[in-house]
């Protein structure tokens, strides 16, 4: 086998095993079930309000 056949089917190889890895991953994760959202927080939000007077003669 010549240089570009065998850097063609390592490259290939590669590709396959990460095409593999990734799928395990998906699979793994979607194994773990429902996706929830983040919990919110009981604790009380301060409210900040700001008041801008603007004092202009007419």
């Amino acid at each position: 086998m010549n240089r570009s056949k065998i850097v063609a089917v390592v490259t290939g190889a590669i590709s396959i095993i990460l095409a593999i890895v990734y799928l395990i991953i998906v699979q793994f994760l979607d194994f773990r079930g429902e996706m929830k959202p983040a919990p919110i927080s009981q604790v009380n939000q301060p409210v900040f309000v700001s008041y801008i007077h603007s004092s202009q003669s007419d």
